[in-house]
């Protein structure tokens, strides 16, 4: 029904601003194109409603008692604030994200999602609000003697991805010559590398400390990124006024010093800035 809604104001917007009663073309008004905006059935509905993939440590993920916490999740209840709504976290399969948002299920998705090419074919992207890169978890008893990721990309290689990841993107056309394995989720990566049925996980740089670091027995980090990931904000395409105010709210955040509160309270420890 969401759906139904959204893609009924926008007909009538553009029903508004193209035919008049004479059934003469006219121009949109730029009340009409709000009036269609994610920004205003926001305001309108008094929630904003975020897709993520609560499983992803330390940006999205559940408390013991089920609740979501993580950076994305501050991100997301800051601007709820400041839109001054409700805050309404739905809990999406990965690949399920994008068409959720298509769909209208979601307002906005902030789950660690790097802004490609590929995906702005289909989304629309803020600007970045945390910048990483691909590492490589490797396997000490797979890939004790490889420094540096080149060396994967042969026969007989064996690399594990998430599916619809840019790991897994990056796997298929960096890595040609290796065998890639993917899977649905996160942990099942690691588990192949650390029992040695793969090679190698591609992963971001944080999230590849951390698993190097509860399994330094059986894995090996390269921790030096070998792609440029900027995570961004994605929105349905063509809502300039949506894309207008998260990006000035990115801005402000981060100007009066509360993006580097909420970076230090769930990265500090990890990163350094």
């Amino acid at each position: 029904m969401k759906a139904i809604r959204f893609f009924g104001v926008m007909a009538l917007a553009i029903c508004l601003g193209w035919m008049s009663a004479g059934g003469k073309a006219q121009a949109l008004t730029t009340h009409d194109i709000f009036q269609a905006s994610t920004l205003n059935q926001v305001l309108q509905r008094n929630k904003l409603i975020v897709g993520m993939e609560v499983e992803y440590f330390p940006f999205e993920y559940a408390d013991e008692k089920g609740q979501p916490m993580g950076f994305d999740v501050d991100i997301a209840r800051l601007m709820a604030q400041e839109l001054g709504v409700e805050l309404e976290i739905k809990d999406i399969e990965w690949t399920g994200l994008i068409p959720s948002l298509q769909s209208g299920k979601v307002d906005l998705v902030i789950s660690g999602m790097t802004r490609t090419l590929a995906r702005a074919r289909a989304v629309s992207f803020t600007d970045p609000y945390f910048v990483t890169g691909l590492c490589a978890l490797l396997s000490a008893k797979k890939a004790s003697g490889v420094t540096h990721v080149d060396q994967l990309n042969a026969p007989g290689r064996v690399l594990a991805v998430k599916t619809g990841t840019t790991g897994d993107l990056v796997a298929s056309k960096r890595f040609p010559k290796a065998t890639i394995n993917r899977f649905k989720d996160e942990t099942a990566c690691v588990r192949e590398v650390v029992t040695g049925r793969a090679d190698a996980f591609f992963y971001d740089q944080i999230s590849i400390a951390k698993h190097h670091k509860q399994n330094p027995d059986s894995t090996i980090a390269l921790l030096e990124p070998f792609t440029y990931e900027p995570f961004a904000i994605a929105i349905r395409k063509g809502d300039a006024d949506f894309l207008q105010w998260l990006n000035l709210f990115l801005e402000t955040i981060k100007a009066d010093g509360r993006y580097d509160e909420i970076f230090q309270k769930h990265l500090g420890d990890i990163i350094q800035k």
